[in-house]
């Protein structure tokens, strides 16, 4: 069965347009909003303090200790046109204070010359303990760990590049 509607499509818009106009003028009768009190950046020495602060490296602290610092790092090499160097991620860590004879990089390109899916690098930290990254297009993204180490004081397996610049 079908059902009609009382009004015809011209009173219908009529309508529509009659509600439309008394809720247009009841919006005007409704007192503003107070505004509300926006946050101001104040130049006062001590704004500096309230700042999150980027990660150091705590020299006498653990692995986990110093992932966050690690992980900045190489966070900070990802974001730039050098993402896909290994020597990039190396000095970068060097300059936040980590030791370069603890550090292990594999190659940037394959053995065929091409951009490395994958790059790692690693810091050996203490007796038992690496600091482990990995980044690249098989990642497409900073991944960081702490890991055991391996046999040797080895932090990666297979064959790394030498760090000798």
């Amino acid at each position: 069965m079908l059902r009609r509607s009382v009004f015809s499509p011209a009173r219908a818009a009529g309508a529509l347009a009659a509600t439309a106009a008394v809720a247009l003028l009841l919006s005007g009768c409704t007192p503003a909003p107070a505004p509300s009190p926006s946050a101001s950046v104040s130049a006062s020495p001590d704004a500096d303090s309230t700042a999150p602060s980027a990660p150091v490296l705590v020299p006498d602290g653990t692995a986990d200790d110093n992932l966050p610092v690690f992980t900045a790092t190489a966070e900070g090499i990802w974001a730039t046109d050098q993402r896909g160097s290994g020597r990039a991620y190396i000095d970068a860590l060097i300059a936040a204070g980590f030791d370069r004879e603890s550090m292990q990089v594999t190659q940037d390109q394959t053995t065929v010359g091409n951009p490395a899916e994958s790059l790692q690098f690693s810091v050996r930290w203490g007796n038992d303990e690496c600091l482990v990254g990995q980044v690249g297009p098989s990642t497409g993204q900073v991944v960081t760990a702490v890991l055991p180490q391996l046999a040797e004081g080895r932090c990666l397996v297979g064959t790394t590049r030498p760090i000798d610049w």
